[in-house]
């Protein structure tokens, strides 16, 4: 459970950096506390879609991962977090990604961040 809890933190320092970073990631709410709550419901909606659609998506890609020596990962990496903004929009969430090549320098931002907190924080369970 703690590792859970760590991983989702980590996810939501992560986008907080993105939408913090570029101006075309956008996380919009009246108060500060309302904002860290949507952010939160992101960063486990962002995890979901890591853990139940990334690894499908890596299996059906596999041969792209060998033929870019996996530059590939960038490409699913944005389509990831484009597919968050989908969801976020559709559950009325105040969190919205425009624009592919966005998406692909936020999922950089995103990967480089939550390894940077992944190492600072504690995960064991």
């Amino acid at each position: 459970m703690k590792n859970f809890v760590v991983k989702t933190i980590a996810n939501a320092g992560a986008l907080a950096v993105a939408v913090w970073l570029l101006d075309k990631i956008t996380l919009t709410g009246d108060s500060t506390a309302k904002k860290a709550g949507t952010l939160i419901v992101v960063a486990l909606i962002f995890g979901l879609v890591n853990w139940l659609v990334k690894p499908i998506v890596k299996v059906l890609t596999f041969p792209l991962f060998i033929l870019t020596l996996g530059l590939i990962t960038l490409v699913v990496n944005a389509l990831m977090l484009l597919l968050t903004s989908w969801v976020c929009g559709k559950l009325d969430l105040s969190f919205h990604v425009q624009g592919f090549w966005t998406a692909v320098v936020g999922g950089l931002i995103v990967s480089v961040v939550s390894w940077a907190l992944h190492v600072v924080l504690p995960d064991e369970d």
